[in-house]
């Protein structure tokens, strides 16, 4: 049987990441506000679990984005498809990703979708690359994480 999975990616910021991965990929942040409602009001949380984004509660250490048109569970908003999530880690990155992601934009879209990427805080970390008929652009996200723009 398959195996269900989501990419797990440490950062300094969760909610940062998350916002601007979500907006790379067309992808959703994920609303857990009220779940973590539900939490609170149990006593099964407490406020020091938690921060607020955007006017609303989230958790303090993590946050994550999912496909907007894959499955999701309705009570926490959590995906059950194509999911990432950013988690809070004390180390800074120090080394090349050994994982990264490529967003496959096409051919004609390389050049485009680099420059909007940067617009939202990305950097690129390179000139365009090809290999064959695959062209990308390396590039980095707001905390250096690199992934490339793919054909």
């Amino acid at each position: 049987m398959p195996v269900h999975f989501k990419i797990v990616i440490d950062c300094a910021d969760p909610h940062r990441l998350a916002a601007f991965w979500a907006e790379a990929m067309d992808y959703r942040v994920e609303d857990h506000s009220p779940f973590i409602a539900g939490l609170l009001a149990k006593g099964i949380i407490t406020e020091d679990h938690l921060t607020e984004v955007d006017g609303h509660h989230a958790w303090k250490t993590l946050a994550a984005i999912r496909n907007p048109d894959d499955p999701f569970d309705a009570a926490s908003d959590a995906g059950q498809g194509m999911r990432v999530l950013f988690q809070l880690v004390p180390e800074p990155k120090t080394v090349k990703n050994r994982l990264h992601l490529d967003l496959h934009v096409g051919l004609d879209n390389i050049d485009a979708e680099a420059e909007r990427l940067e617009s939202l805080g990305a950097t690129r970390a390179g000139e365009r690359l090809s290999e064959g008929p695959a062209q990308w652009i390396v590039m980095q996200d707001p905390e250096g994480n690199e992934f490339c723009v793919h054909s």
